[in-house]
């Protein structure tokens, strides 16, 4: 799935604009890493490219789609589409793992199947399937409320394994689990998406997750785009501009406190 944003802004308030103005395109199949420190609009525009939030102004097409000039039934049709990994899944505490993970699909199948999944899991094989991709097949029947928060960041992952959507949205989907792991999980979900052709947006932390991982990389700040490269392009210097800390003064309305992520024995930052 293809994505073509232009002149795109959100405006939170009078002085807080969430994006300021981003152009960006995005072609079917590509993996993206969106970096950028804490409030630059990496989120904003996540939420954009997956219809859950509107634009005040600019232009955004999802698949040759503009979400907001279609059917509400259109609309719905896309966004079963649209697979989001959330840094936070919101999964309901005494779920059990099974349910969340073939709510994926809840989407695509007709009304009856996904009522009836809720009572009674549809497809426990697929799930445990998509589990085990995630090293989680062990906790298959257990409720949401059991799990930690890196295990409930993987039961998300694998949630949208198994809906198997065109367009892959993940915001910091391993900002819970260690080094070891995040990687690992980040692979499976790069593979998944390079296998089936899908496209793949993540905002990252880790900036040497991103660089390893994806080939072009977006650096996001203040709601703008600082630079749009390979990754194999992404200097030292690129990266000290992106994380740069911000003068701010003491009691100013508004002022916050930037700090410049831990270096790296590769001088790069890494968290």
């Amino acid at each position: 799935m293809d994505l073509r944003i232009s002149a795109l802004r959100i405006d939170y308030g009078a002085d807080q604009p969430g994006l300021a103005g981003v152009d960006l395109d995005i072609a079917a199949g590509e993996q993206v890493a969106i970096i950028g420190p804490s409030g630059a609009g990496k989120t904003s525009l996540l939420r954009c490219l997956g219809t859950a939030l509107r634009p005040s102004s600019g232009s955004i097409e999802v698949g040759r789609v503009q979400p907001w000039q279609i059917s509400r039934a259109a609309l719905r049709s896309l966004r079963s589409r649209i697979g989001t990994v959330h840094q936070a899944p919101p999964l309901p505490p005494r779920q059990r793992v099974v349910t969340a993970t073939l709510s994926g699909r809840l989407g695509q199948w007709p009304a009856w199947k996904s009522l009836l999944s809720l009572l009674a899991p549809q497809d426990i094989a697929g799930a445990r399937a998509a589990l085990e991709r995630v090293d989680l097949q062990d906790k298959l029947f257990e409720r949401c409320d059991q799990l930690s928060g890196g295990q409930l960041q993987r039961v998300g992952i694998a949630r949208v394994l198994y809906q198997a959507p065109a367009l892959i949205l993940a915001d910091e989907p391993v900002s819970a689990l260690d080094p070891s792991l995040a990687d690992h999980t980040l692979a499976v979900l790069c593979d998944d998406a390079r296998t089936r052709g899908a496209t793949l947006i993540a905002s990252l932390h880790a900036v040497e997750l991103a660089l390893a991982r994806f080939p072009r990389i977006v650096g996001v700040r203040d709601g703008r785009i600082a630079f749009d490269k390979p990754a194999s392009a992404v200097s030292e210097d690129d990266l000290k501009s992106l994380y740069a800390s911000e003068r701010v003064t003491p009691g100013e309305p508004g002022a916050a406190h930037v700090v410049t992520p831990r270096v790296s024995a590769t001088g790069l930052p890494c968290c």
